[in-house]
């Protein structure tokens, strides 16, 4: 789903980057946060608290294995291990799972966490008025959920895939139990780390550690509180003034090289599951042709936009894959930057110049600073884009119902394929058998070679039909305060592990 992070913009800019001199002269106003306390900058803030229910991948930042936890858990180097389940054995035919479960367990309202806990959690993620992003990825694909005790339970698959340890690790696939879910995404109760303490709409999130946690004795950090900052310039004055500790996944990234030569910081760059790309309405004409598509496609010089807009940082893809997925195949010669074949397609199409457009741009920096640049270059095509920024609620209510033009946006999650591509309802309106035949041979073979063989055929027809305009990889760019141990380098997947994190 889109890098889906809301933010309120932070006022009083005046005190922005002119307080950094300050800032750096004055050792009080960076004096060391309480060691069991952190505050840490995100870019947007989320619609709701329930990742099982809402799209935003902010939603998994703050809840996802702070407070709500799955079966298995997905690390940092996009490893699998057990997390609720204490293991798992798989049928010879690849078509069942049987898990046993962790006991003693309890969600921190105080009830119990058992089989029928996930039964609720998996029945409700497939039922046909589920709004569940991993619905059909995932949970359409199971058939039926055996409870045999309160500690050991089936997911019975209509297809074998292979895939299901680690989906069942990413935020989609968290265990609620029946007596909180209808209030989850206010006050979501899991069995966590830690629990919501308040929310504070347009402002922060703060999170309290759980006294009933079972390892409570191993989380260092008492509170953590997520201040919602989209704008970059504040986001650089938050961490010069000391108001955050850290952001991991820093916005400004005009502003790291302050950092980086900053002793009180530690910048990292790591990878993430992210495809970058223009989204463009396959329903809507003139984008419902081919040759349009592919227009847009060359007409974009990626390059430039990682230059411009990412500070360098990130790598151009071709198709909706990312270079850390598993079959990765790099497709970007097949829409090299070339203006004037953008212009012969469009000729071939019919379409007469110019072409008045609209550009959705969501708040995130890469939208708005990237949306610029796509836009000067889509009029060299002969197509006038109109810029339309738009907050992130309006951006769901929007584009992400299928009314736009275009828009640029950060599809976060890792291979997201099938939720994106096999679903022609989906935001964009993708509808291809051929497409959908090959994420059903994938689903059901384990075979090594025909599975690499599918996914580069997966990534091959989306190039091909030119779906969207595919333009790049974000790098994960992290800047704390040094003496801050523990957080994510990469995002394998959008999550936050704060039991991880301590001050040394």
């Amino acid at each position: 789903m889109p890098n889906v992070k809301r933010r309120t913009v932070i006022q009083g800019l005046a005190h922005g980057l002119a307080a950094a001199p300050l800032a750096a002269a004055w050792p009080g106003a960076f004096a060391q946060r309480r060691k069991d306390s952190v505050v840490l900058g995100m870019v947007l803030e989320p619609p709701g608290l329930d990742p099982t229910s809402g799209a935003a991948a902010a939603i998994g930042e703050i809840v996802h294995y702070n407070i709500l936890e799955g079966l298995t858990k997905i690390g940092v180097d996009g490893s699998v291990t057990p997390l609720l389940a204490e293991g798992w054995t798989l049928a010879p035919d690849g078509k069942a799972y049987t898990f046993t479960l962790r006991k003693g367990v309890k969600f921190s309202d105080g009830a119990a966490f058992d089989a029928e806990a996930v039964k609720f959690s998996f029945d409700r993620a497939r039922d046909p008025k589920s709004t569940n992003k991993a619905k059909k990825a995932l949970f359409d694909n199971i058939s039926s959920v055996v409870v045999h005790d309160p500690h050991s339970l089936t997911l019975v698959l209509n297809k074998a895939d292979a895939s299901l340890p680690f989906r069942l690790g990413e935020n989609t696939a968290v265990i609620l139990h029946a007596g909180s879910v209808a209030a989850a995404a206010a006050k979501p109760v899991g069995t966590g780390p830690f629990t919501l303490e308040t929310w504070n709409k347009g402002s922060a999130v703060t999170l309290a550690k759980s006294p009933s946690y079972r390892d409570a004795a191993k989380v260092r950090l008492a509170k953590v509180t997520f201040r919602f900052i989209n704008d970059p310039s504040a986001q650089v004055a938050a961490l010069l003034a000391g108001d955050i500790d850290g952001m991991p996944r820093f916005g400004a990234l005009q502003s790291l090289k302050q950092f980086q030569a900053d002793k009180r910081f530690v910048v990292e760059v790591g990878s993430t599951a992210g495809k970058g790309i223009m989204s463009i309405n396959n329903r809507k004409p003139p984008f419902n042709d081919v040759r349009v598509r592919r227009a847009l496609a060359h007409a974009i010089d990626r390059q430039a936009f990682i230059d411009g807009a990412q500070e360098g940082l990130g790598k151009p893809i071709g198709s909706h894959f990312a270079p850390t997925d598993a079959g990765y195949l790099d497709l970007t010669k097949m829409y090299p930057h070339d203006p004037e074949r953008a212009k012969a397609l469009l000729k071939e199409a019919g379409v007469a110049t110019p072409l008045n457009v609209t550009l959705t741009l969501p708040p995130p920096q890469y939208a708005r600073k990237g949306g610029e640049i796509v836009a000067a270059q889509l009029a060299k095509v002969g197509i006038n884009a109109k810029i339309e920024n738009v907050e992130w609620a309006q951006w769901l209510s929007g584009p992400f119902k299928g009314n736009f033009d275009l828009t640029i946006i950060n599809h976060v999650e890792p291979l997201d394929y099938a939720t994106a591509y096999a679903d022609p309802n989906y935001y964009f309106g993708y509808d291809s058998a051929k497409f959908r035949g090959f994420v059903s041979q994938l689903a059901a073979t384990s075979d090594a070679k025909e599975k690499a063989r599918l996914w580069q055929a997966i990534q091959r027809q989306l190039a091909e039909d030119a779906v969207n305009a595919y333009i790049w990889n974000p790098a994960q760019v992290a800047v704390f305060r040094k003496g801050l141990k523990g957080l994510w380098n990469s995002s394998p997947i959008f999550a936050n592990d704060m039991a991880a994190v301590s001050w040394s």
